[in-house]
């Protein structure tokens, strides 16, 4: 189990690989990149900013809940800050279990989690020129409760 943010580019294979284990029959792999249009707006990249220290404790709180829930410690997040461009990853999620269906849901339920509570924040560049911090409440009206 680990969970961290870091201001270098992720490294999913890593990741699936830190989990890897004989004792799993299911190992999944969740990446989150940065996609070209948002609310039908053209963006050219993507800047995460966060109060790192609150933001590490609370992803390692919710990895943990997650060994919890879902009965494995096989579980590795890592969440970039810093800028991106289109197509890189900002967020991987790595999780193996004896079974796919508790590895799927634990996945789910870390990335929707981190979206609700770690303080990370996200200002998108446009191909416009201009750049708007993006409201974090937004994304988590459209998960419901």
């Amino acid at each position: 189990m680990r969970a961290a943010v870091v201001p270098t580019p992720l490294d999913a294979t890593a990741l699936l690989a830190e989990v890897a284990s004989v004792a799993n029959g299911a190992s999944i792999v969740f990446v989150g990149t940065v996609r070209e249009v948002n609310e039908g707006r053209a963006v050219s990249g993507i800047e995460y900013t966060a109060y790192e220290a609150m933001a590490a404790r609370e992803l390692e709180a919710i990895v943990t809940e997650a060994v919890s829930r879902f009965g494995t410690s096989d579980i590795v997040v890592e969440h970039r800050l810093g800028r991106m461009g289109l197509g890189e990853a900002s967020v991987v999620i790595a999780v193996a279990h004896p079974h796919r269906a508790e590895a799927y849901d634990a996945s789910r339920f870390v990335i929707e989690e981190l979206k609700r509570r770690v303080p990370i924040w996200k200002r998108e560049e446009y191909v416009d020129g201009t750049r708007a911090w993006v409201d974090p409440t937004a994304a988590r009206a459209e998960v419901g409760p």
